[in-house]
């Protein structure tokens, strides 16, 4: 086995600031350093240097074509690749090519992609543009080797079409609202602030083989059968053990790749449940990093395939087991190097840090069906509040440390003393003792301050990062924005900063809370406190419709009413079809490969019961009429289930798109779904294995 050296390795791929400054005329470079501070417009002759630049860093590293990637509403990664080619001469001679024009623009078909009502199928215009603040790379797999240029998606109207456009401007938002604070304080050093993500992703590795052998994971991602294992994950012996020597493998073919391609993977273990494993990031800035996780997901699902492996990113392939999140680690650092929600030793005595903390509680308190709204998917309806992710209720968890001196501010307006964390002694003379944190971690909160950051562990493992980012980044901003307000007219900046903190803190109280997320006692207490309960995707896309939230997003230019009006309808058919997928699939394997075996079981048990019955011997045969009576009667509810499912579901398909139909699919669909699952479940643990059509779940989560 080669040996890999990261150092080596590490971003020879990427078309970085390093290769720019080396490669680039001294002008261009610094020309386009300032063209990411805002402070310059591109021009078309340092775009043209830039691309020939580009391409020829490409073209030695065998690139033939090029393309513009971009993240479309569908929460996916598309592109369209170009070949480096001119129109052939009279000689029929080619010219390798790349222009600044292509460089900055593209334009893919606008119409095939959701756009909710903003584009028609006759207006196909769409334009994407060059993010120069990512920077570009190139990829090399059996396809060929190919140089992807980062770029935001936008219609021919100038409406949003991606994910991408609206983190950067959300950026561009708190970045702005945050310099004001800093200059309150008397910071004038730090020129900027960026909002910075780590994405944990999680996910399961199965055999391939298998994998195939179950349209529903082909189709819908998950399993829409299966009974539960013998063993799951009760034991907590897969959880951090060893990693399989296949998995290990396949893992460490996926660090190559990402650190090729500058991704700092750092992180890997198993995780809870069976064949579900980490791979987890060092912090970047969150545009940044929302790109990067959109290539760990595309590698790991890339890679798996050359080991015989399949990668599932669904948030819940599996009942009964372990789902898979993604916590969101968000922070705020500025240009010279200070993390804005670092507390310090004695963070009583940090001002700074304690208005930044009201800030966020406000933020997160005013704003919790927002945050719930970035996090709602179809598979994370099967994940949260499940006693193996936070629930559905938003809260925050500061520890004991900065909860402390939130009683002191609220009860006196003053605070005197911070809690430390003291030795951690261990009782074992060859163990040193060390300093520990002045806090515990509450792992079933979904929004958890842990140190210098805040972890946002709602989101799901499919799911793209920017949402759940260009949601902070907006709140954040807002709160920045009506404190900076304030306080800039203050005639005492210290004492109004006191009385600001000590208001907040008050008033939004409520949304903290470090007890048992699981526990049936919080949804109560929940409601009492008046927090918003947002139980599935239907009802959190309502969210977007709010006056509030569109007073919010148009306040920075982030979302227009119309945008957000998309957004909401593109999640009412996302859901919609999510579950009309699925359950077309589980009439498919019910009706063409699970009943048919179960009849040809049952005829069998039937048979091996009447040939001991003819025999004459006299054998009791009780139990075999027992069991042909159960299995026949958990068939003869499986098939009245699935004619009820197939009804039900066309009736849904015939409706017109929208919030009505996605609600009908929860209400209607969904449970039909379930009363076709539960026989069909019951019968996999009646009928000879040999004789089942589709590989079971210890065959799955077990066989890598």
């Amino acid at each position: 086995m080669d040996k890999i050296r990261v150092d080596a390795i590490f971003g020879e791929n990427v078309f970085s600031d390093a290769v720019m400054y080396e490669r680039l005329p001294r002008e261009a470079y610094l020309e386009l350093l300032r063209v990411r501070q805002g402070e310059a417009d591109l021009q078309r002759e340092t775009a043209n240097v830039i691309a020939e630049a580009m391409r020829n860093w490409a073209v030695e590293k065998g690139a033939t074509h090029f393309c513009h990637w971009f993240q479309p509403l569908t929460g996916y990664t598309a592109e369209k690749q170009d070949a480096f080619i001119s129109a052939p001469d009279r000689m029929g001679k080619v010219l390798s090519l790349f222009s600044g024009k292509e460089l900055i623009k593209g334009e893919p078909d606008a119409s095939s992609f959701p756009s909710g009502g903003l584009r028609a199928t006759f207006e196909a215009r769409g334009y994407t543009a060059w993010d120069c603040t990512s920077p570009a790379f190139v990829r090399e797999d059996a396809s060929g080797t190919t140089l992807y240029i980062p770029t935001a998606f936008c219609s021919y109207t100038g409406e949003s079409l991606d994910k991408k456009t609206p983190l950067l401007r959300s950026m561009e938002a708190i970045g702005t609202q945050a310099l004001r604070l800093l200059r309150l304080f008397g910071n004038t050093s730090s020129s900027s602030v960026k909002a910075n993500a780590g994405a944990e992703q999680e996910f399961f590795i199965v055999d391939r083989k298998r994998y195939l052998k179950r349209e529903d994971l082909m189709f819908a991602g998950r399993t829409l059968f299966g009974a539960k294992p013998p063993k799951g994950q009760e034991m907590g012996d897969h959880y951090m053990g060893t990693i399989p020597e296949r998995v290990g493998a396949y893992m460490r073919d996926v660090d190559e790749v990402l650190w090729k391609l500058g991704v700092p993977a750092k992180t890997q273990h198993n995780e809870a449940a069976p064949a579900q494993h980490e791979l987890a990031p060092i912090y970047e800035e969150a545009n940044i990093a929302t790109d990067h996780n959109q290539l760990v997901m595309e590698t790991l699902k890339q890679v798996a395939g050359r080991h015989g492996l399949m990668c599932l990113l669904h948030e819940k392939p599996f009942r009964g087991v372990n789902g898979s999140g993604k916590h969101n680690n968000w922070s705020l650092s500025t240009d010279d190097g200070l993390n804005l929600l670092d507390p310090g030793k004695t963070p009583h005595e940090n001002l700074q840090f304690l208005l930044i903390l009201a800030c966020m509680i406000r933020a997160v308190d005013r704003h919790a069906g927002l945050l719930r709204e970035s996090s709602a998917d179809v598979g994370n309806e099967e994940r949260l509040g499940g006693n193996e992710a936070p629930p559905c209720i938003i809260s925050m968890f500061l520890g004991t440390q900065l909860e402390d001196i939130i009683e002191q501010i609220v009860a006196t307006g003053e605070v005197t003393s911070s809690r430390e964390g003291g030795k951690m002694h261990t009782g074992v003379y060859a163990v040193p003792d060390f300093e520990k944190d002045a806090t515990d971690r509450n792992r079933t909160s979904p929004f958890a301050f842990t140190g210098n950051k805040f972890e946002f562990r709602s989101v799901g493992s499919m799911d793209s990062i920017a949402e759940p980012n260009v949601v902070l980044n907006t709140i954040a901003a807002e709160a920045f924005r009506e404190a900076a307000d304030v306080l800039e007219k203050a005639d005492d900046l210290n004492t109004s900063v006191q009385e600001l903190i000590q208001c907040w803190f008050m008033e939004h109280q409520r949304v903290i809370y470090s007890g048992n997320n699981y526990a049936k006692e919080w949804t109560e207490e929940a409601k009492r406190r008046g927090l918003p309960i947002i139980t599935n995707m239907v009802d959190a896309a309502g969210e977007l419709l709010k006056e509030d939230t569109v007073r919010l997003y148009e306040s920075f230019g982030i979302y227009t009413r119309a945008e957000l009006e998309s957004r909401a309808q593109i999640q009412y058919e996302i859901y919609a079809k999510a579950i009309n997928i699925e359950a077309r699939t589980m009439i498919d394997m019910a009706g063409k490969q699970i009943l048919p075996a179960v009849i040809r079981a049952i005829g069998e048990m039937a048979s091996s019961m009447n040939s001991v019955k003819s025999a004459g011997i006299g054998a009791d045969t009780s139990v075999q009429e027992k069991l042909v009576i159960m299995a026949s009667g958990y068939l003869k509810d499986a098939q009245r289930a699935l004619q009820d499912l197939k009804e039900t579901a066309d009736q849904a398909a015939a409706m017109e798109p929208g919030f009505t139909q996605a609600a009908f699919y929860r209400d209607s669909v969904v449970p039909c779904m379930e009363a076709l699952r539960t026989p069909v479940d019951a019968l996999e643990m009646m009928i000879d294995k040999r004789m089942w059509p589709i590989p079971a779940y210890s065959d799955l989560m077990y066989e890598i």
